[in-house]
Parts: C-alpha cells; sequence; structure tokens
C-alpha cells in the first residue's frame, strides 16, 4: 500500500473555525466524529447495512483492542475488515485457520541463509497493521494460543528475541458459531485478550435486496476496486484519535457503574465464571471510544450499556443447566443491565 501520509481531514469535514464559545475538547472529539464518519462511508461502498457492528468495529480501532466476528458464513465479516484497512490507508494480512495450521504459519520461522551463512528471521503474516484471522476456531488450541503473546504483548518472541509489532496491529478474527461442525472453541485465555465479541447477523431483506442491485450493476467482493474505497485516514491521523479518546471524562458514578455490572457477572446463579477485572477496564476503553464516535468528550450511561454485551459476553461462562433451558450470555447480561439502577 502506498506510504503518503494523509495528515488533514477532507475539506468538506474539515472542523469550523473555533470561537470563545466552543468547548476546545469538544471541537477534538468532533474531529475524530468526523474522520470516523468518513470511514464509516468508505465502509458503506463495499458493506450494506450492519451499522452496529462497524461501530463497534471503530471502537475497537480508536480503543486499540482486537476483535472477534461471530456470523454463519457468507455475512460479510471478512469484506468489512478488508474495507476498513482500504479506508484507512492499512497493511493488511489474512490468514485462513485451518486444521492443519502451525503457529510458525502465523509468527514466523527461522531459516538459513546459505549466502550469509546464519539463520535469519523470516517475519510471518502477524507482521502487518490489521490482521484477518478468518475462521480461528478452525484450527486446534496449540495454534490458536500462538496469537495470545501477539495479542497481549504486541511483539513476537523468538529464540529469545522479541520482534516488535506495529502501533496500529489489531487482530479481526472471524469465527463460526461453535455448534457447527469442525469448530474448536477459544480458549477462555485467549477469548479474554478480545477487546469486543460482535454477532453478525443476517441482513434485512431490505439490505439484501440494495446487495443483490449492486452485484447487478458489476460490484464484486473479490475485487474491491470495483468499489472505489477511497483512503480517508491513515497510521497517524488514528493515532491521533486514540490520544484523543483518552482525553474522553467520565464521572466517579459511572466508574461505580461499570464496576456493579462486572461484579454482577461473578454472583450470578447461572454462570460458572463471571468477568475479570480487564473487563471492567474493557468497559471503559470501549465506552470512552464510543463517546469519541458520537462527537462527545464525555461518557454517559448508555455508552456502557450499548456494548456491554459485547465486552462482556465471551467473558462469561453459563452453566450447562442454563445453557439447556435456552439462556445464553447475552440475555444474563441484559438482565444485569436491568438489575443494576443507571447513574443520573
Amino acid at each position: 500500500m502506498s506510504e503518503d501520509v494523509f495528515t488533514e481531514v477532507p475539506q468538506e469535514f474539515a472542523a469550523p473555525a473555533q470561537s470563545d464559545t466552543v468547548d476546545p475538547e469538544m471541537m477534538e472529539m468532533m474531529e475524530v466524529k468526523r474522520v470516523t464518519d468518513l470511514i464509516r462511508v468508505e465502509i458503506h461502498k463495499a458493506v450494506i447495512g450492519n451499522d452496529n457492528v462497524i461501530d463497534g468495529i471503530l471502537a475497537g480501532l480508536l480503543a486499540g483492542g482486537h476483535v472477534l466476528l461471530e456470523g454463519v458464513p457468507g455475512t460479510a465479516k471478512t469484506l468489512l475488515v478488508r474495507a476498513l484497512a482500504l479506508a484507512i490507508r492499512a497493511d493488511f494480512s489474512r490468514i485462513q485457520f485451518t486444521p492443519d495450521l502451525m503457529p510458525s504459519d502465523i509468527t514466523g520461522t527461522r531459516i538459513f541463509d546459505m549466502q550469509a551463512g546464519e539463520f535469519r528471521f523470516r517475519r510471518g503474516p502477524v507482521f502487518t497493521d490489521l490482521l484477518l484471522a478468518d475462521e480461528i476456531n478452525r484450527t486446534p488450541a496449540k495454534t490458536q494460543a500462538a496469537l495470545l503473546e501477539s495479542m497481549q504483548e504486541r511483539k513476537v518472541t523468538v529464540d529469545g528475541e522479541p520482534n516488535p509489532l506495529p502501533d496500529l496491529f489489531m487482530v479481526f478474527a472471524t469465527q463460526n458459531p461453535v455448534e457447527f461442525e469442525g469448530t474448536y472453541p477459544l480458549p477462555e485465555a485467549q477469548l479474554d485478550r478480545f477487546l469486543l465479541k460482535i454477532q453478525v447477523s443476517y441482513p434485512s431483506q431490505s439490505d439484501e435486496i440494495g446487495l443483490l442491485k449492486r452485484y447487478h450493476a458489476g460490484f464484486d467482493a473479490g475485487q474491491l476496486d470495483t468499489a472505489d474505497i477511497t483512503p480517508v485516514s491513515d497510521r497517524a491521523m488514528i493515532a491521533r484519535c486514540r490520544s484523543l479518546v483518552e482525553k474522553v471524562k467520565i464521572e466517579d458514578a459511572l466508574f461505580k457503574y461499570i464496576v456493579l455490572l462486572v461484579d454482577a457477572t461473578r454472583s450470578h446463579r447461572q454462570l460458572v465464571l463471571g468477568a475479570s477485572p480487564r473487563a471492567s477496564i474493557a468497559l471503559l476503553q470501549v465506552a470512552k471510544a464510543l463517546a469519541a464516535i458520537y462527537g462527545r468528550d464525555y461518557v454517559v450511561p448508555d455508552d456502557i450499556k450499548k456494548i456491554a454485551t459485547q465486552v462482556l459476553g465471551h467473558r462469561i461462562i453459563v452453566r450447562p443447566d442454563a445453557e439447556i433451558e435456552g439462556i445464553g450470555p447475552d440475555r444474563i447480561i441484559e438482565g444485569i443491565l436491568d438489575q443494576i439502577d443507571v447513574p443520573r
């Protein structure tokens, strides 16, 4: 991809001139909103609908966390990530996870250089900005675990030598529902490394009609140049947006609200395992990112409620007897949200 540096928001989305009556911090958050709105427009050139999914992906991007996309085949999970990479001018790699995939196929391996007479490290596809781990639950736990260090430490250690990953590095993993044949459930330790788990559902009838019309007009998901996606950001702009997200304010009452939500999962009678403190941190990070996406420099309770199931759902384990009754993580979290008083 081009290494040209994108330094400005396009003129039509340029910020209005500041006045004495405008809060400078709010103006900065409006800059984040303008950038994410532009990215959303470009993604929609390839993907119809999925607005909530796109919001989650953008929140994960600004919070600097990894995202797990779950849905049946053919629901544009891969296409979403490819379109995002083009829109932000990011390097992109895709790994198709299969039962015979080896850890070195992900991280890279040392090979002997005959000319130099020494071993050299050949980097694997994990050394990229956006890594698409496609159908991650099609491969056994040993290979799934090869991503753990990369996701948590943002480096790959080979023969005791650390190899840092790019600053923008993110894993977007896709998986089929676990009841599908030939799948291996992700271990809890790895699930906890994903900031968000987003369910990608079937499109509405109107969206699917629009999809058919787009393909009839010549669109080809395999050739994204037919979608005319224009880069509207780059690594530097995303880094700036991430720094602005860190400035988003949150009241003490909302810190307590987050803790009450997470703590309620630890004593819930229908759960074997509740959410860890990492889940509390994730709720805070994503809520701040979501507030910035909406152009605010402060978090409101609805930001937390909107993403609670996506942040907590994959971090809890439902008791087998509750699962038999058809009770899933999302239903339990929604019940907890109804029970905890919202700060005013």
